[in-house]
């Protein structure tokens, strides 16, 4: 949906649910305990001698609460300014420096991700209170360092065709199928901060069961009155751009909130297999959606059971929507990444025939989803290129994070 840069312009990129493809940052929680005011150009912590500013702080702390990345933003810009001191250090040492045209073409591509122009990004920033150099000098680091990480170990990181060969589920050993639990909260322009700061309290939970808690409080889908559990399912059953979130987690661990529409999202993984059989893969999937006036009430509730009782299939619906306006029934058939992510996540869970009614509307309407049916994809060499790009960029970000982790280990870092 385009952004209007007239209209609460932050708020829209507040919302915006981007985020830089960045090397892992490796947060390992450095807090900021002392008030920037003893000086804004004093130290704030010194790594190796050289200085952090209270100014350099509060200027990131503020850019990363317009980009509401997860985690708390103070202590997340304490970490990765002390990172990009320790980064710089290696970058000067093999002579690392991005051109003016390639940071302005990055800083431009970065903007976009909000709908916005670079001038118009910059001027909304200046109005939270964040300077261009800022955003600059975010951009400038990370390219930097994407750079160096690839340079050094793109090599290595490139998977062999018997991975690429897994990945996919050809290799006769199975593909990956996956158990969650999932939470998926409800948002309206009235409690969207509510929802927000609920989200990330659960992001940070550490218990199977505290999840589940939480579910039954807070989620919307049916899977709530089960605690959030879902039942095992393929991976390549989940939205495409939901794949790597999840496969990065460990057992017991929580995603960031995400963003879908007319709600937050949180998914904690139980436990992850490989499958006796290939993990299929989809070209298209078909569904369909019946909408019925009237939300969640219990008349609604129950106009939706008795559609779910004598509609087995999406052709049965043409029959329920006889007579009715065009826009009761909507059916379409999309590639897996066109499909809007809350209907997707739905989808997910479903067998052909099997409806879904967790879902609402904005303006309030119930939404009667039917999966249809799913088209298997046939395997080509785009497709391995993806999965090849995919794998090679999990492991370049995992090599970052350990040798940052490395760099702090070694470094002398002062709060001051």
């Amino acid at each position: 949906m385009q952004l209007m840069v007239k209209f609460s312009t932050m708020r829209a990129v507040r919302r915006a649910g981007f985020a830089l493809c960045l090397a892992a940052l490796g947060l390992a929680g450095l807090t900021p305990t002392r008030s920037m005011a003893q000086g804004l150009f004093s130290p704030a912590y010194t790594v190796d001698g050289q200085a952090v500013t209270n100014y350099e702080l509060e200027q990131r702390t503020l850019f990363l609460e317009v980009l509401r990345l997860p985690g708390d933003p103070a202590e997340v810009a304490a970490t990765e300014l002390v990172n990009d001191r320790l980064k710089q250090k290696v970058l000067r040492e093999v002579g690392i420096e991005i051109s003016t045209e390639a940071l302005d073409e990055a800083m431009e591509g970065f903007a976009q991700r909000a709908n916005l122009s670079r001038a118009d990004f910059v001027k909304a920033l200046a109005q939270e209170g964040v300077d261009e150099e800022t955003f600059r000098d975010f951009v400038r680091i990370n390219l930097e360092w994407r750079d160096f990480i690839s340079g050094q170990f793109l090599g290595q990181a490139r998977p062999t065709q018997d991975e690429i060969d897994r990945a996919l589920g050809q290799d006769g050993n199975g593909g990956l199928r996956v158990l969650l639990s999932e939470i998926v909260i409800p948002v309206n322009e009235q409690n969207f901060e509510a929802a927000e700061a609920e989200a990330k309290r659960i992001s940070e939970l550490t218990s199977f069961d505290d999840f589940s808690e939480a579910a039954r409080e807070f989620s919307a889908t049916e899977s709530r009155t089960n605690g959030g559990r879902m039942d095992w399912m393929p991976i390549n059953n989940l939205p495409p751009a939901l794949r790597p979130v999840i496969l990065a987690l460990a057992p017991g661990e929580i995603t960031a909130p995400l963003n879908i529409p007319n709600a937050i999202a949180l998914f904690q993984l139980r436990d992850i297999q490989e499958g006796a059989t290939p993990t299929p893969r989809y070209s298209e999937i078909e569904y369909a959606v019946y909408y019925l006036a009237g939300g969640r009430s219990p008349e609604t509730l129950a106009h939706a059971a008795m559609l779910r009782e004598t509609n087995d299939t999406c052709n049965d619906l043409y029959g329920a929507a006889l007579g009715l306006p065009r826009e009761v029934l909507f059916r379409d058939s999309l590639p897996p990444s066109k499909i809007p992510r809350n209907i997707a996540l739905e989808l997910a869970k479903l067998d052909p025939g099997e409806v879904s009614t967790s879902l609402t509307t904005q303006d309030g309407r119930l939404m009667f989803i039917m999966l249809c049916g799913r088209s298997p994809a046939q395997t080509d060499e785009e497709a391995r290129d993806q999965v090849a790009a995919g794998l090679t960029q999990q492991r370049l970000n995992a090599m970052s994070e350990s040798l940052i982790a490395q760099l702090r280990a070694n470094a002398v870092i002062v709060q001051k």
